[in-house]
């Protein structure tokens, strides 16, 4: 297909047209996608490197198994799963590891969205870093379920596709995660009452919830993902 071609057509059609060997959807689905893909990677590790890894493992998953997707979610939903889910692979055997949560300033800082760094005022930035530390404590499945609901927007049901869990087990690990995570930022909230604002009114539970790191969901930038394997000819990965 030609560019034109290619970005008029439809996500499961260019899974589709992958299948079936066209050289150049899977890295047009890759261009599409992998900003938002980033910014779950990189909020749910905290650590640039670790968050490449997992999106390029789950790049190359999804590349290799696009014959077996069968349309029952959306084709982000499913790209999104398996990212999560390397994601959680990586987590947990860092847990195994007992590596120690971010605590560099500068390291939390990245992750923030490069137009944040950059616009907003100091006094975001320095609850984002905080709440970043904080969220990094929490277990892998309730930071990822929080990471999901709460910093990137996505409603309870599509979190819990993208989780393969039940909407019930969403709503108790973030409620879980919110929980452990208010004695962390009760001092936020007496620092500024206005950090309710901050989230756009989408908290669950008040004064509990992460707010969102980089405004809608689709608002994620394109160029911010790392060198994907699947950029190159159409997905980069082996089939």
């Amino acid at each position: 297909m030609d560019d034109a071609a290619l970005s008029a057509t439809s996500d499961q059609d260019l899974l589709a047209a992958h299948v079936t060997g066209d050289p150049d959807a899977f890295g047009e689905l890759v261009r599409r996608h992998r900003g938002r893909l980033w910014a779950v990677a990189l909020r749910t590790l905290g650590d640039r490197e670790e968050a490449a890894d997992a999106v390029q493992d789950a790049l190359v998953s999804a590349y290799r198994a696009a014959h077996t997707f069968r349309g029952q979610s959306a084709v982000t939903t499913w790209l999104h799963r398996i990212t999560v889910n390397a994601c959680l692979d990586r987590a947990r055997k860092a847990a195994c590891r007992k590596t120690a949560p971010v605590d560099d300033p500068e390291r939390l800082d990245q992750l923030l969205e490069p137009h944040e760094s950059a616009e907003a005022p100091a006094e975001r930035r320095d609850l984002h870093r905080e709440l970043i530390a904080a969220l990094a404590t929490l277990p892998p499945e309730q930071r990822a379920a929080l990471v999901l609901v709460d910093m990137q927007g996505y409603p309870v049901a599509e979190a819990a596709r993208v989780l393969d869990v039940p909407t019930g087990t969403v709503k108790s690990r973030c409620a879980r995660g919110r929980a452990r995570l208010l004695p962390l930022l009760t001092h936020l909230r007496a620092d500024s009452r206005g950090s309710e604002d901050l989230d756009g009114g989408r908290n669950r539970t008040p004064g509990a919830s992460v707010p969102p790191a980089s405004g809608p969901k689709d608002a994620g930038p394109t160029d911010a993902g790392p060198s994907d394997p699947a950029a190159v000819k159409g997905g980069g990965g082996r089939a």
